[in-house]
């Protein structure tokens, strides 16, 4: 048996962990292709479908499903304490960063080099998601199935607002019953790859802990549950700023975040700020660029719109003081449950191996993401493009329009350079960040 085919050791594992948190840039696709180049084809710590699997059901759950796929590999290695490290290494870098880039936004935006910088970012992160929304579009649409559910999803959402987790619920078990029935555009294809047999057999050795168990289960799942709701209970107690309202609004976002970050995030981003009001409509699409811009998941994205919260409604803490602890309560409640879903439920998961019937769950449900996304960028490029949007109701429709009178030149521009730069000649995501905002750092100084 080589050096790479054993079991690795904690020290190791800690180590290629901390790697991966530090190099976990450019969204979820990027970071899973970094953990299978390092864990598969490098290291062959596991074979290409446990590999799989794991992603396969990490996708199934609420949540970023990298940073669970992660933990996930990390339990499998070394049972709760490698899921632990795994996991919180994943984020850790990012969050520090977020932290520091929030406290840049919130203290010193108005300043014209600080301004000119999110002018410029705001339609390149346009492109970012347009991008993403082709991408995952091309692998989940491969036939008029999964067209017509994203179409579904899109209508249902955009025109008569229908909640997030009822299209992914709905579109679950669709996918659920039809790939129960047989339907072939529903069945799982045969996925190639080595199969790393030496991988599988170490982590076989030690296995008890992929066994279900319920009372374990059970115990971790109590953990996990009060270490999620205490800070929240003390929050809301408290009763002070918005810290109780942040805590509440992000646990429950955590429990419906199907589909990754650019799924949610419009909800996400019209509930912080037309009924919070901790945000304006501009601002959500620069703490996206933030996290598109740092390592980590881009639900960091959350952190960002928690630090202004805090900031702006701190409570009497002092206006730092409750952007830090509100950025952290965000944090926590958003990733606290991911070690939940994958500690306790880790061990079924893997008993469900080989379930067809949940494979075209997760298909009908990656078509449906893609409608929602696809809302996602038509409600950012409205606000990024014009300067006012409005809405008008009839009955159960609702449409956004925005004012003609009010776009923006500038944006338009940078978001079309944007597209074609990454689109066509498949510039960087950072390096498309980074010219966009120059280019607005320049035109702040030459009108300032």
């Amino acid at each position: 048996m080589t050096q790479d085919d054993r079991h690795p050791g904690f020290a190791d594992a800690f180590r290629i962990w901390l790697k991966i948190g530090l190099l976990s840039f450019g969204g979820p696709a990027a970071q899973i292709a970094t953990m299978h180049r390092i864990l598969v084809e490098e290291k062959r710590w596991v074979s290409e479908g446990r590999f799989l699997h794991a992603l396969n059901y990490c996708m199934l759950l609420p949540g970023p499903e990298a940073q669970q796929l992660a933990t996930y590999i990390g339990w499998l290695l070394h049972r709760i304490p490698g899921g632990i490290i795994a996991g919180t290494l994943f984020v850790l870098p990012g969050f520090l960063v977020m932290m520091v880039l929030a406290g840049l936004y919130a203290g010193f935006h108005q300043v014209p080099l600080v301004d000119g910088l999110f002018m410029g970012i705001k339609p390149a992160v346009l492109a970012v998601v347009i991008e993403a929304l082709l991408r995952i579009g091309r692998r989940a649409l491969k036939g008029t199935e999964f067209v017509a559910i994203a179409a579904l999803a899109f209508i249902g959402i955009f025109f008569f607002g229908v909640p997030f987790p009822f299209i992914v619920l709905t579109a679950g078990v669709v996918g659920f019953v039809a790939a129960r029935r047989g339907h072939p555009a529903f069945l799982p294809k045969s996925s190639g790859g080595a199969h790393n047999g030496a991988a599988d057999r170490a982590i076989e050795a030690g296995a008890a802990h992929t066994r279900p168990d319920l009372r374990r289960s059970l115990v971790i799942a109590g953990v996990c549950l009060i270490l999620w709701w205490t800070p929240v209970a003390v929050a809301v107690v408290w009763g002070g700023g918005a810290f109780g309202a942040v805590g509440l609004f992000f646990s429950k976002m955590a429990v419906v975040t199907f589909g990754g970050a650019y799924a949610v995030l419009a909800y996400v981003a019209q509930q912080a700020v037309e009924v919070h009001h901790w945000l304006q409509p501009g601002e959500m699409l620069e703490g996206l660029g933030l996290a598109e811009t740092t390592p980590g998941p881009l639900i960091l994205v959350n952190q960002f719109v928690g630090f202004l919260a805090g900031f702006r409604g701190h409570g009497g803490l002092g206006e730092w003081t409750g952007a830090i602890l509100a950025a952290t309560l965000t944090v926590w409640v958003t990733f606290v449950p991911c070690f939940l879903w994958i500690l306790a439920g880790g061990p079924y998961v893997e008993a469900l191996r080989g379930q067809k019937a949940l494979s075209g769950a997760l298909a009908a449900i990656t078509a449906a993401v893609v409608g929602v996304i696809f809302n996602l960028t038509i409600w950012f490029a409205l606000h990024v493009l014009f300067a006012r949007v409005g809405e008008s109701r009839m009955g159960p429709l609702h449409l956004t329009i925005p004012d003609p009178a009010s776009l923006e030149p500038l944006s338009l521009v940078l978001a079309v350079a944007a597209a074609i730069a990454m689109l066509r000649l498949h510039v960087g995501m950072i390096a498309t960040l980074a010219a966009c905002g120059s280019v607005g750092i320049a035109w702040r100084l030459l009108l300032a």
